[in-house]
């Protein structure tokens, strides 16, 4: 059986802030206010400054390799069904079935995927390829469509200029976009302004998770029968459908290397990002599947990491 404790080292700091949030919100220390205040400091200052740092330091080269495809099949496939389920399944309207989407096929690739990368593959570069794919291709594309469906404007024209206006007008996408303009040109900002970006965007993942926390304060404690069987299908499909959709695309159509197989099996069971929280309560979307989405894949995968590290590393033997 695979050694648990990497993956504890990596979950713990997760739960650890999750509950401080939780206390938070029920303590009342913060005010009334503070959910929303929070959710605001996270999308417009801190992680745009975040993704600004990383992928600024990122060389857009690690983008291309084959490992890639197959994380990317396995995130297509993810999304689509999430997407479909939202639809067909569950009736949402267009910008929830984006967090539908997103919920299902969005990697927690920051703060669980890099320690997961360095303890358990023992390289953090894995991690790389996943960062700039979803940062530079999949939060457009999931933005572009919360932006269209809360926006209010359904005239063809009116939705191609707020899609064109969109990269000005969110901050997300404009510091992920200074930052690949950044990496490509090898233009580093001076280093006590690199360093300032550095400290904010480090205050995002701990505060998405503070606010996470806190929204579970006061939640139902019964949810209703619908939302449990919304997260139940959106969980299996990102602890279960995505991790296999890019085993049987890697295994089968890329034939990769065990090492590398096993990097982007493992990279895609990663659970639901806080972000898919950050973004349907920014926008004004119900946050009740993005928030169950995220602890209960968040609790699943402990096992399933730990159940694909093992078959995987014992199949190459």
């Amino acid at each position: 059986m695979p050694d648990l404790q990497p993956l504890l080292a990596a979950f713990v700091p997760i739960w650890v802030l999750t509950a401080i949030g939780y206390l938070v919100s029920r303590t009342g220390v913060l005010g009334e206010q503070a959910e929303q205040v929070l959710v605001k400091f996270v999308f417009l200052v801190a992680m745009p400054a975040q993704l600004f740092t990383v992928v600024g330091r990122t060389p857009l080269g690690a983008f291309a390799n084959a490992s890639m495809l197959a994380f990317a099949a396995g995130t297509v496939a993810a999304s689509a069904l999430g997407l479909a389920a939202g639809r067909w399944l569950f009736g949402r309207r267009s910008a929830d079935q984006a967090i539908n989407s997103m919920a299902a096929g969005y990697v927690n690739s920051g703060n669980l995927g890099i320690p997961v990368a360095v303890q358990v593959l023992g390289d953090a570069s894995l991690i790389a390829p996943v960062l700039l794919f979803q940062v530079l291709l999949v939060t457009p594309l999931v933005l572009a469509a919360l932006d269209a469906g809360t926006g209010g404007e359904r005239r063809p024209a009116a939705l191609a200029r707020r899609a064109l206006l969109l990269p000005l007008r969110n901050p997300i996408i404009l510091g992920a976009g200074l930052g690949a303009l950044c990496s490509a040109t090898a233009w580093h900002p001076p280093a006590a302004l690199g360093r300032s970006f550095e400290l904010l965007g480090n205050a995002a993942v701990p505060t998405a998770l503070i606010t996470l926390g806190m929204s579970l304060h006061g939640r139902s404690a019964a949810s209703s029968t619908a939302l449990r069987a919304e997260t139940g299908v959106t969980v299996a499909i990102k602890t279960l459908v995505q991790p296999l959709a890019a085993l049987a695309f890697g295994a089968l159509v890329l034939h990769l290397p065990e090492h590398q197989l096993l990097a982007v099996v493992l990279l895609s069971a990663l659970p639901t990002a806080q972000n898919v929280f950050t973004y349907a309560k920014q926008y004004g979307l119900g946050t009740a599947l993005a928030r169950e989405s995220v602890l209960g894949s968040t609790l699943l995968s402990m096992v399933t990491l730990s159940g694909i590290t093992w078959l995987l590393s014992t199949s190459g033997h």
